[in-house]
């Protein structure tokens, strides 16, 4: 079984009290790797290291910051023969998902690497007389990450990198659940030459995570995960006066309304709620469909859903592999239970076998039923009628959340009319609910988080501006 230590201001450690977890495959359950954890003692440790590294990067220019952003880049599509299957391994998705997280860290390395020239304040008129008026974008410090396990590369990377390329050091605190995946990325840090301190990861359970929100020289968290413990940083970090970049759950709609091609309609939901098996905070959980067409749709849909290869992920037609936990299996069960018991009908799937959950389609989901705005993250697609446009917008819209939303229809008019319509924070007309691209601003609104990731977007939330004037001559006071 190999052991993995973690990256603590420039050097591979067991941890001050070389403590360790056990990383299981979800595909088996079985353990595959024994990984150091970090305790306290080593959040502190990390804190110090990067305050010492920020003091120096946040002096480098565009070029320097630019050269090792590329480097990252560059080992990235070298190693990925090797990340790919430690990726499936660890957090059981399949080859086509894995191949993306490493395909799109790679260009939101090099899309960071751009951004470092791109870095830029503003002059201001002033009513003054000879006063110039200007602003600049100052690194913030030490940024702390708390990244996810469902795509945990990706959104680690995509942290990192844009932090890096805004003058700042990075902590990143991985799942506990998918802890190599940060390692990964610490050994691309070094390799490319990384500065002691300026990356370090520190896996281990919550505790870490809390840690470092109440660290007085962490300046910014940025946290991806569940609503539950998104609330709970956002106020642990409104305690300590900090800045947050919070993207939590999602129960994002897919409407289909009565003019849209139906067979293209019918794949992007597949492709929208099946994905990865659903653990996606973008997944199309809830797809709402214009009555004149919902027979047809929920006969298609669930024809196309009933035959998705459900098994190993290492496998290459495998499309639904395990979820990362058994136990949401049991979380499903109760969902899809308690919605047929109120009148909801079980169209495929609602059964698993460990922690393969089969491709499953619930019809005449209500508003009043829980799984209608609870998230399931798995592979249940819940199917609802609506009587015409207006109505689906409202269904849309009832909702807690506010990330990611679709609407398939061939009327510009009304595809316009429910991209301003929809209260979500990114919407696509005529394509998936799951997209997004490396210099986009990726964040959603209400109870789906604050702040916008991505691009020139990342770079705002993690600088500081700062006003500052000079006069010319000499100002005249009224005392």
């Amino acid at each position: 079984m190999d052991h993995y230590k973690f990256y603590l201001g420039g050097r591979w450690s067991e941890g001050i009290e070389g403590k360790v977890m056990k990383n299981l495959n979800p595909a088996t359950g079985v353990p595959f790797a024994l990984v150091h954890v970090a305790t306290d003692a080593d959040v502190d440790a990390a804190v110090s290291a990067a305050v010492s590294a920020c003091t120096e990067w946040r002096q480098t220019g565009p070029s320097q910051r630019e050269a090792l952003l590329l480097k990252v880049a560059d080992i990235m599509a070298r190693r990925q023969g090797e990340i790919i299957p430690l990726l499936i391994e660890e957090s059981g998705c399949n080859f086509g998902n894995a191949a993306y997280q490493v395909g799109y860290s790679i260009e939101s390395a090099r899309s960071a690497a751009g951004e470092c020239r791109r870095i830029c304040g503003e002059t201001i008129p002033s009513d003054v007389p000879g006063l110039f008026s200007y602003t600049v974008r100052e690194p913030l410090g030490v940024i702390a990450g708390i990244a996810p396990f469902n795509v945990p590369f990706v959104l680690a990377a995509n942290k990192i990198d844009k932090a890096i390329a805004a003058g700042n050091s990075f902590i990143l605190k991985p799942s506990e659940m998918t802890p190599i995946s940060g390692i990964l990325l610490a050994e691309i840090y070094e390799e490319a030459g990384a500065p002691p301190g300026l990356v370090s990861v520190l896996p281990g359970d919550g505790q870490i995570g809390i840690k470092l929100v109440q660290h007085p020289d962490v300046r910014m968290i940025t946290f991806t995960g569940s609503t539950v413990t998104g609330r709970k940083i956002a106020v642990a970090a409104a305690e300590n006066f900090k800045k947050t970049a919070i993207e939590m759950g999602g129960k994002c709609p897919l409407v289909v309304l009565a003019d849209c091609d139906l067979d293209y309609a019918v794949n992007t939901a597949i492709f929208s709620i099946f994905n990865h098996q659903g653990q996606v905070c973008m997944a199309s959980s809830r797809i709402i469909v214009e009555e004149a067409i919902y027979p047809q749709f929920c006969e298609a849909f669930t024809a196309r859903a009933a035959v998705l290869q459900v098994g190993d992920p290492t496998l290459p037609d495998t499309v639904i592999g395990p979820l990362i936990n058994p136990k949401q299996c049991d979380f499903i069960d109760s969902q899809l239970e308690e919605a047929v018991a109120e009148g909801a009908r079980l169209l495929s799937g609602g059964s698993h076998d460990g922690s393969y959950y089969a491709a499953t389609v619930v019809c005449d989901i209500k508003p009043t039923m829980r799984i209608f705005d609870e998230e399931s993250f798995g592979p249940v697609a819940c199917l609802i009628s609506a009587k015409d446009s207006t109505e689906a917008l409202k269904l849309a819209n009832a909702s807690c959340y506010g990330l990611s939303a679709a609407v398939m229809t061939k009327d510009i008019s009304t595809a316009m009319s429910m991209a301003r319509g929809l209260q979500y924070g990114m919407v696509h007309v005529n394509g998936s609910t799951i997209q997004c691209e490396p210099n986009i601003p990726f964040g959603g609104l209400k109870s789906s988080g604050v702040g916008r990731e991505g691009g020139r977007f990342s770079i705002d939330e993690m600088t500081e501006l700062k006003w500052v004037t000079i006069q010319e001559g000499q100002s005249s006071y009224p005392f």
